[in-house]
């Protein structure tokens, strides 16, 4: 191993070098002395310390899972690594300072001859590239040139058009080649940074640094950059964003004020907050290539639960002729967690019940929910004969459904917050556990799930029972909103397929992303202010709102042709 002296003095040595070089002469940073002489110190530095603990620990973690071993062997066997893991970090603090200083001098030296060597490599494929496109376009009139005369040299018809295919097929061909190879020039600067970066992991024992990832993923985005992918990908949200700046710049002209102020925004997320939970409910069934109609009852049946229990004094709604009920002698905590638990149970019965004819039947869940639709909607008017359940106690309004006042004219909507935890909770639920990772997989392919040994029953009941539990909540939080009756909801399962589908949840199953859903939730409850606070009419509202979702579904279905 090199002392830090030498290496130092090498280093130095070799920038001033650099800095006076047209060549490094290198076919690879990798090949570089100097850098090697770096990893090599500190791979000598870290192979007793550092590495050995991390080498400990997967053999702890595969001594745990092995079933072939006695207990009294793997306790005896943890017991040892655990000690030499003591020893190994008694080594990694004695090397740590050590370490720092020439992992800091390796990366400053391995950054200076980077520069030089992806500039170079730069230089010599954007060269490449211009002389590949001088001999395309060159090719190309050639190509024009000679079927110009075949066509003019043609007796008939016949031999006119298979000139001109010829003529199609040799351009064709003749673009394809000129992209490959200009990919491949591209794909050599690629690697060149890519190096660049992986080597600095390397120095850090690993550890990755933002700024270089993020470079890294930008030159990858700007190398992999295609017009027509990206407007396929994004054109839905450019011509939304449009119509969004439009609204904005006409808003005054009409007199109905300015739209984008700090309490129009407010509005709109406190709108969005509990319709975000009906998104995140059935964004789960669309990513199974379903969908749900139920939405709107559910919301109707855990806000009716809500306002009857949350109401001041004696109700004035009977429930299938029993009561009016007066629960304003519990505590008003006990009342709060009774509303919001019957509003989730309620939810997730029903959800579990299409949901079961969907995993166990193989009904489609339009099918499942349609029918619990009905149910549900014929139970509530029954019950209740659709009178409205009354307001909810104020000091229970203000406490969860209120605002808390910023300034004099500016407040902030409390419902809110717990818009933002159902959000986190959900993208944990589909990004970091193995019942996320299953949906995915059930919604891909569900038969080949099942051979890889996934319960598709269970998968299913679960995203069932997950949406029913969202459903619960946001349903219980609407009935701060309004005052609840059999009807309210009507529709807002229209809404929330919609925001998944324009969100970028496919359809077509496996495809999709929590901030997807929320996003769609946001613009398109953006859009309905936008037009109301233009005073657009409501039935040009819908036509909208309908070209919008059929312009995302034919987007979507283009996208997955071209993956087929």
């Amino acid at each position: 191993m090199a002392d830090i002296e030498t290496l130092a003095k090498q280093s130095e040595k070799r920038k001033a070098e650099i800095a006076n070089l047209d060549s490094l002469g290198l076919k690879s940073l990798y090949d570089d002395e100097l850098i090697k002489s770096y990893q090599d110190s500190l791979y000598e530095l870290r192979k007793d310390g550092i590495n050995k603990i991390l080498d400990l620990k997967q053999k702890i973690a595969a001594a745990k899972k092995n079933k072939m071993l006695d207990y009294d062997v793997k306790a005896k066997m943890i017991e040892e690594y655990s000690n030499s893991i003591l020893d190994a970090k008694k080594v990694q603090n004695e090397n740590a300072a050590i370490d720092k200083e020439i992992t800091k001098a390796a990366i400053s030296y391995a950054n200076v001859i980077s520069k030089k060597y992806i500039s170079e490599i730069d230089a010599i494929q954007d060269s490449e590239i211009a002389k590949i496109k001088a001999a395309y376009f060159e090719n190309v009139q050639k190509i024009k040139s000679d079927a110009e005369k075949k066509i003019a040299e043609a007796k008939n018809d016949m031999d006119k058009e298979t000139a001109s295919y010829e003529l199609k097929s040799a351009l064709f061909d003749a673009k394809n080649r000129m992209q490959t190879e200009v990919g491949r020039c591209k794909d050599a600067k690629r690697q060149a940074f890519t190096d660049h970066v992986q080597i600095n992991r390397n120095l850090r024992n690993g550890n990755s640094n933002i700024i270089e990832d993020t470079q890294l993923n930008f030159k990858n985005y700007v190398n992999n950059f295609k017009l027509s992918k990206f407007l396929l990908d994004n054109g839905l949200y450019l011509a939304i964003l449009l119509f969004f700046i439009i609204c904005i710049a006409i808003a005054p002209s009409t007199g109905a004020g300015n739209l984008l102020t700090i309490s129009n925004i407010f509005s709109i997320l406190e709108q969005s907050s509990t319709r975000m939970f009906y998104a995140l409910g059935v964004a789960g069934l669309i990513l199974l290539a379903g969908t749900d109609l139920s939405v709107g009852r559910m919301v109707a049946i855990g806000s009716v639960i809500t306002g009857l229990i949350l109401h001041p004094g004696v109700n004035i709604v009977k429930f299938f002729n029993m009561g009016p009920w007066d629960f304003t002698a519990l505590p008003t905590g006990v009342r709060i967690a009774m509303a919001l638990i019957l509003s989730i149970v309620c939810c997730t019965f029903f959800c579990a019940f299409a949901g079961f004819f969907t995993a166990k039947l193989k009904i489609h869940p339009f099918v499942s929910t349609l029918a619990t639709q009905l149910v549900i909607y014929g139970l509530l008017f029954f019950g209740t004969t659709g009178t409205p359940v009354g307001s909810i106690d104020a000091d229970i309004k203000d406490l969860i459904g209120g605002r808390w006042q910023l300034t004099p004219y500016i407040s902030f909507p409390k419902l809110i917050i717990p818009a933002i935890i159902a959000i986190i909770v959900a993208w944990f639920i589909w990004n970091k556990t193995t019942f996320g990772k299953n949906m995915y997989a059930v919604g891909g392919n569900a038969e080949a799930a099942s051979v890889s040994g996934i319960s598709v029953f269970w998968v299913t009941m679960g995203v069932f029972i997950m949406a029913g539990i969202f459903y619960g909540c946001g349903a219980f939080l609407e009935a701060f909103r309004a005052n609840a009756s059999a009807g309210t909801g009507q529709g807002f399962e229209m809404d929330a397929i919609a925001a998944c589908v324009v969100g970028g949840i496919s359809f077509n199953g496996g495809i999709g992303k929590i901030g997807g859903a929320a996003i769609g939730v946001i613009i398109f409850t953006s859009l309905t202010y936008c037009l109301t606070f233009l005073k657009i009419d409501t039935n040009l509202q819908f036509v909208i709102k309908g070209l919008i979702i059929i312009a995302a579904v034919a987007l979507d279905s283009i996208k997955y042709l071209k993956r087929k």
